[in-house]
């Protein structure tokens, strides 16, 4: 998009099934482990900006020695410094030491055959080297230390935070990720417990025990107690001191994770093609993880999904499938493509079918795959056109006539192109303005002047801010007849709560323009009244219950904002005519069928605390408020 906003993390988790000779002979490395997972999180980059880390537990090692190796970094380079600094430790090693897994996991850290990495995108407030994963919860008893990290945003984090306290929890920072390594430490501190207890009066030592704990500590049962009451999106991973893993999704599926086994590895990843590269397998062969259910390794190295959460109606995040993800997955890349595909017709009307005098292009490079979709519906229109001209002929055999509609071709153009090199750090606004406005570059001399109308396709619009302040002025040095720009997304109309940076109103062009036509139409009265329901749900405990603002929206048709939205893009001294179109949500459903999580557009969350978000985002709007709403 061209704007820019913050979105989910990545994960990524290996567990090696033999032991670290076994790869040293088979690959001719000790350190296979290490190699995949540095992969998988180069290959899921983009889900970081903020930072990277990771953690390696070894299994079997004798009491006294450490097990637990971690490593973060939030410097610029976050990815390429923390593998860096990981490998920094093997150097200066002899070809020998190299080549022998058995001296390297007992003299060197990072040699263990559980692995977990971390690409973190945060959402808001601090981004230091403190808030990056993976996160660790330390205890002397080995099957009570935990390792977390994961892709996640909870909405009901003070009442989570509430029950750790009431459970005699002393929490050093009040934090989602806090809380849920707390909260699971919790409960995996009580299954350890009682599998002492259980064992100690049957005459086996401390030492018999630990075994005994290994081998059936019941991760499903604690995850079930931990995460009875979370409300968000979520998938989490974890790695316990002894060996034991899980990756747990939430019942709705809103975040994605996936995962592959054979019999020498188990890897999870947040997308599957980091899967299909890293480890050199087919599309068939990844699984997607069962919304609800947890992946649990256990250090005997049995592996299996088991339901921890009923499942709900899935409800995948669709700003996965239009923007966040990589799109070099195979569904991805074709619903994308569908996307595009579902605007020719809107567009060819909002143009009036004239495709002789009009230049089709795209922004940003995220849209490519939307534009080839459209650009081949256009494709198809044009030759049906062309079927009817010639089937009008008074002859059939006037061939100069037949390759003139023949040749005829939509005009698709690369016109748009960032400028990289172009930084506006400048702290006066003023001159950075000007500044901004010049980070795009254009291709002159393709547009005839005050003839061709520029048709410009972005994949979705959230603020309209870039568009405003650059991309139209821009495209009005061009000297169109008119100006296009279309959404392969529909208007973001409600922010998110499950781990996009998205949740004041006042930031959705979308919202603006609702509000600003409740004052052309002299219904401003609404806004008082809605927010004193939201007031009155709040002070009744009962703002999950209803999205009150869905009914401001539905005052108005979908071309009445859109059309508002146009006037508020429009700066002021342009005099191009400026019209906006946005996917239908019938258009984005139809596009992406199985992952219906649109509440972004449509207002219908998937848990009770979206709602919740939604009413207090419109409150804070009220109060002039500039805070996050949950």
């Amino acid at each position: 998009m061209s704007d820019k906003i913050n979105h989910e993390c990545g994960l990524a988790l290996v567990r090696l099934l033999k032991p670290l000779d076994y790869y040293e002979e088979k690959f001719g490395t000790s350190f296979y482990g290490l190699q995949k997972l540095q992969l998988l999180m180069q290959k899921q980059r983009n889900r970081g900006q903020d930072g990277a880390g990771i953690a390696t537990i070894k299994l079997d090692i004798a009491p006294g020695n450490k097990y637990i190796s971690r490593k973060r970094s939030n410097a610029p380079n976050y990815l390429q410094a923390l593998f860096e600094s990981v490998f920094s430790h093997f150097k200066d090693l002899s070809k020998e030491q190299t080549h022998n897994p058995t001296w390297l996991k007992a003299n060197k850290p990072f040699m263990g055959e559980l692995l977990l990495g971390h690409l973190r995108y945060g959402t808001h407030g601090d981004n230091s080297i403190e808030t990056v994963h993976p996160f660790i919860r330390e205890n002397n008893w080995i099957s009570r230390s935990l390792v977390l990290a994961g892709n996640f945003n909870l909405t009901n984090i003070e009442e989570l935070f509430d029950k750790l306290v009431n459970l005699g929890q002393y929490p050093k920072l009040k934090s989602d990720t806090i809380t849920v390594l707390e909260k699971i430490g919790h409960f995996l501190d009580e299954e350890v417990q009682q599998l002492f207890d259980w064992y100690k009066p049957e005459g086996y030592t401390r030492e018999e025990i630990n075994p005994l704990i290994f081998e059936n500590l019941d991760i499903c049962r604690i995850l079930q107690k931990a995460a009875r009451k979370f409300d968000g999106g979520y998938v989490m991973a974890g790695m316990i001191g002894h060996g034991d893993a899980f990756v747990l999704r939430d019942p709705c599926g809103i975040r994605p994770a996936f995962y592959y086994q054979d019999e020498d590895i188990v890897a999870v990843a947040s997308e599957r093609p980091a899967l299909m590269t890293a480890l050199e397998v087919p599309f068939s062969k990844i699984k997607e993880i069962t919304p609800g259910t947890a992946l649990i390794i256990k250090k005997n190295g049995t592996v299996g999904e088991i339901e921890v959460l009923e499942e709900r109606e899935k409800k995948s995040c669709t700003f996965e499938r239009i923007y966040f993800s990589r799109g070099n997955d195979r569904d991805i890349y074709q619903e994308r493509k569908n996307l595009g595909k579902e605007l020719a017709v809107p567009i060819i009307s909002e143009i009036e079918g004239d495709l002789t005098n009009t230049v089709f292009t795209y922004i940003p490079n995220t849209s490519q795959t939307a534009f080839i979709g459209l650009s081949e519906a256009i494709d198809d229109h044009l030759n049906v056109e062309k079927e009817k001209r010639i089937l009008q002929l008074s002859s059939l055999n006037d061939l100069e006539k037949i390759k003139s509609i023949l040749h005829q071709k939509p005009r698709f153009e690369n016109l748009i192109v960032k400028d990289d090199k172009m930084r506006t750090f400048i702290a006066n606004d003023q001159i950075r303005g000007g500044l901004v406005s010049h980070v795009y570059d254009v291709t002159y001399g393709l547009v005839k002047n005050d003839v061709d109308t520029l048709v410009v396709l972005d994949d979705s619009i959230v603020r309209g801010t870039t568009l405003k302040e650059s991309i139209i002025r821009i495209l009005n040095t061009l000297h169109p007849k008119k100006i296009v720009i279309v959404s392969s997304a529909p208007q973001i109309r409600y922010p998110d709560c499950y781990g996009i940076d998205m949740s004041q109103l006042s930031k959705f062009v979308a919202f603006s323009a609702m509000v600003e036509l409740l004052y052309d139409t002299n219904q401003d009265h609404l806004l008082e009244e809605t927010y004193d329901r939201c007031l009155a749900r709040r002070a009744n405990n009962e703002l999950h219950l209803k999205n009150e603002l869905i009914a401001l929206y539905d005052r108005f048709t979908d071309k009445q904002i859109s059309d508002k939205i146009a006037k508020l893009l429009t700066p002021q001294d342009i005099h191009i005519p400026v019209s906006v179109i946005f996917q239908s949500l019938e258009g984005l459903r139809k596009s992406c069928p199985h992952h219906t999580g649109d509440w972004y557009f449509s207002g219908d969350y998937p848990t009770p605390g979206g709602n919740k978000v939604v009413n207090i985002a419109f409150i804070n709007f009220m109060e002039k408020l500039d805070v996050r709403a949950y």
